[in-house]
């Protein structure tokens, strides 16, 4: 059975150029004889992580009792604890110490260490996370500036332009992989917000977190997740493109957490454009507003959403406390409503 694997992170498999069988040497696009001075600038900006966590060892024998009675006895009764050792990649964004990874790396950690491409070792802090988008931020404190990298423009990428992605396989250290792009938009089911690059990469455990470069050797996307039957790779590798990863990452370094929009409804998708409504929160923003069961919305800010997930991605990108026109299609008729956007609460992933 196929399963798909979001705690292991994608890097790009190296490939030989094929021509088409229809295509003449003339009109064939080639890659560089070499990737070395690419790979020289950027890797000294590619950091492995270490990761402990402490965890109970074996089942919880107090679970059948209450809570307040499970913490009277585990004061007097602790349980026997293990620590578990991970890995993982990530790259500085910010010469002062600022990396960026992913959250699955770092989720539930006790202590992080980032070892540098020279072999240093420091401690690291965490500024931020955002379970939705698997993007973190954490802090080490370095002697001097650090190599860092720079955004690219992921929106540029079409399916087969050249990418370079940086990690650390199976805690080997620094290692590079070179693949294609092989399509774009890619929603593989880990979250409402996944808009993934798609590159035919080998995935292997401890590449999560790294970068994955264009030509210029801008970082394009975030390796993160693999579609593999096994475990291993098969040359499907999924990266959250910088787009997005930017974004967020500028607002965990500034706030430390994610605030998202929310309209407080249920939405269901229908085979003309637009966003049925099958459920509206009273008290929420959308109910306080007048929407209704039933309402079609078809526009946020004069902007058109054709599914449930454009528009909740339209919605969640706009500030708590800010206002939206939606325009709605309701009993035949088209009309505009003006609300206030609420912040989307933690229970909603």
């Amino acid at each position: 059975m196929t399963a798909l694997l979001s705690r292991r992170a994608a890097t790009a498999l190296a490939i030989t150029a094929l021509a088409a069988g229809c295509a003449s040497p003339a009109t064939a696009r080639v890659g560089p004889d070499s990737f070395a001075p690419l790979v020289k600038r950027v890797l000294p900006a590619v950091v492995n992580i270490a990761v402990v966590e402490t965890v109970a060892q074996g089942s919880d024998p107090l679970s059948m009792f209450p809570p307040e009675v499970r913490r009277q006895l585990r004061d007097r009764f602790p349980q026997r604890r293990r620590e578990v050792h991970g890995s993982g990649s990530g790259f500085i964004i910010d010469p002062n110490g600022l990396i960026v990874t992913n959250t699955h790396v770092i989720s539930g950690a006790d202590k992080i260490v980032v070892a540098l491409h020279d072999g240093t070792e420091l401690p690291a802090e965490v500024v931020g996370m955002d379970e939705l988008t698997d993007i973190a931020v954490i802090r080490v404190k370095p002697a001097a500036a650090l190599p860092s990298l720079t955004w690219g423009n992921s929106q540029t990428l079409e399916a087969g332009d050249w990418v370079v992605a940086a990690g650390n396989p199976f805690g080997l250290g620094g290692s590079v992989t070179v693949g294609i792009v092989s399509a774009r938009g890619r929603d593989i089911g880990s979250g409402p917000f996944d808009d993934f690059i798609q590159v035919d990469a080998p995935i292997n455990p401890g590449n999560s977190g790294g970068p994955l470069f264009n030509a210029d050797g801008e970082v394009v996307g975030i390796n993160s997740a693999i579609l593999s039957p096994t475990g291993g790779s098969i040359g499907i590798g999924f990266a959250i493109p910088s787009e997005l990863a930017s974004h967020i990452v500028d607002e965990l370094r500034a706030k430390g957490r994610i605030e998202r929009g929310w309209l407080g409804i249920s939405m269901q998708d229908i085979r003309e454009p637009g966003v049925a409504v099958a459920e509206v929160v009273r008290s929420g923003p959308g109910g306080r507003a007048g929407l209704r069961v039933g309402d079609v919305v078809t526009g946020v800010n004069g902007q058109q959403v054709d599914d449930s997930r454009a528009l909740l991605r339209a919605i969640a990108a706009i500030p708590p406390g800010q206002t939206a026109r939606l325009t709605l299609q309701r009993q035949g008729r088209e009309i505009e409503l003006t609300v206030t956007i609420g912040r989307r609460p933690n229970s909603e992933g």
